[in-house]
């Protein structure tokens, strides 16, 4: 954790197990030294599984977004988990064993309007994996992405709350209100029908460390998956980038009405066949 002041919920729901199968340090993985010295914590320096789960949001019109803030969000979503790669690797390449696991995001798949910067730093953490993954597998190390769509967390609601509220100077009339009028309302409704709870991407990937041949990519709503299919079904990227534009800009009180469907579908009844 980078602060462990903060880890009172943490204590509390692991119970027992706190100090005997559970250890906590402190890390903060934009920073070199801060990365070296808690692995250096560990015995052994031996690490069999290493979760990349640190990362951060940034939403809204990039007119409005300093290069500062773009720079912060690739400090951790990008270059934090190249540092803990890097830190690792030399042992598990030693041992010709491990398993790397990255949290990554849909939106390392398929850009999404007003999320331009995040998207990106998934993006550029996608082809760095990829590309890692076919040298490691020479040294028996699998390296996995977890793929969530929308998460449910406190995080994401008081982002969302707090984008809604802001006054974005040098971004013109229109622009915000396609983000303000448009983009939010059809964000929530996405959220609220297709959104995962922690617990569920939790469970993906303990089946994702637990597997004998992890797969490389692991999008844990197969909601998604037609979606990402565009992408690919048309090499120009039209079809991808013309069926958003329509669905967020004309065809939006069908989209709020099938959202509106599509959360029945997968209330938590339905949701262990549907998700």
């Amino acid at each position: 954790m980078r602060d462990l002041k903060k880890k009172n919920k943490l204590v509390e729901a692991a119970g027992d197990v706190y100090g005997k199968t559970l250890m906590l340090l402190p890390l903060d993985v934009c920073s070199d030294e801060s990365v070296k010295q808690c692995i250096n914590n560990v015995k052994d320096r031996h690490i069999d599984i290493l979760i990349n789960n640190a990362g951060v949001g940034l939403l809204g019109p990039v007119e409005s977004i300093s290069i500062e803030e773009m720079k912060r969000v690739f400090e951790t979503n990008f270059f934090g988990v190249v540092r803990m790669i890097k830190e690792v690797m030399p042992d598990m390449k030693k041992r010709r064993s491990g398993h790397i696991v990255v949290m990554s995001s849909v939106m390392g798949l398929q850009g999404v309007v007003f999320n331009d910067v995040y998207t990106a730093s998934k993006f550029a953490m996608e082809g760095f994996c990829e590309s890692m993954a076919v040298q490691l597998m020479k040294f028996n190390i699998r390296l996995s992405m977890i793929e969530p769509g929308p998460v449910h967390t406190e995080f994401e609601t008081k982002m969302m709350e707090d984008v809604a509220k802001m006054e974005y100077p040098g971004v013109d009339a229109d622009t915000v209100r396609y983000f303000k009028d448009v983009y939010l309302p059809s964000s929530i409704d996405i959220f609220e029908a297709m959104g995962q709870t922690p617990e569920d991407i939790a469970k993906c990937t303990k089946k994702v460390i637990e597997s004998s041949s992890p797969r490389f990519r692991n999008l844990t709503n197969s909601l998604y998956t037609p979606i990402v299919a565009l992408k690919y079904a048309d090499e120009t990227g039209g079809l991808s980038v013309n069926t958003f534009y329509n669905l967020l800009f004309n065809f939006g009180p069908l989209m709020h009405i099938t959202m509106s469907i599509l959360k029945c579908l997968t209330c938590s009844c339905l949701r262990r066949r549907t998700i």
